[in-house]
């Protein structure tokens, strides 16, 4: 088990992000639109896996709306920001804040992402939600950067995930 804190206080997660070198477990989420879709769908492109415990929070709110900009212009980069939001509640969220380089996944229905990334919280108020972290995957769905952010309530490093993006191009 792993451990991160909340405002401060430890927190236990499920476990390791997958290893840098590894290929990436596939996973399915539902999008805004209800159908689903994988990590592997994505096609042959570097995916950015944002995980984050809910949009309806300030950081996972100011999180996604940087990396809907900073990956606006990224080619051959797709961004996955995913969370246990209902499709619903991410819709709304990415319709009023202008979200469109990035896609909205909900991990609700079948929560593998959390199980598969080892990500979700096991205990304290967001029990149940993904720990925050970003994974880089390669063209060929192999793990290239990852970033448990050790704070959830803080932001990831953006500028060593646009750096991990770079040398993948």
């Amino acid at each position: 088990m792993t451990k991160v804190t909340l405002k401060g206080n430890a927190t236990t997660i499920k476990g390791d992000l997958p290893g840098i070198g590894n290929t990436a477990p596939d996973f399915t989420f539902v999008k805004t639109d209800l159908s689903e879709g994988t990590l592997y769908g994505q096609g042959n492109t570097i995916k950015v896996i944002i995980a984050v415990p809910s949009l309806d929070t300030s950081t996972c709110a100011l999180e996604t709306r940087q990396f809907n900009q900073k990956l606006a212009t990224a080619d051959g980069v797709k961004g996955i920001v995913i969370s246990k939001d209902l499709p619903f509640a991410m819709r709304r969220f990415c319709e009023t804040e202008g979200i469109a380089n990035v896609t909205s996944g909900s991990d609700f229905r079948t929560s593998e992402f959390v199980q598969k990334y080892n990500t979700e919280i096991l205990e304290g108020p967001l029990k149940g939600l993904s720990a925050r972290a970003i994974i880089v995957v390669d063209q060929n769905n192999v793990v290239r950067y990852t970033e448990l952010v050790p704070e959830i309530s803080a932001e990831p490093d953006y500028d060593h995930v646009l750096k991990a993006i770079d040398s993948l191009k």
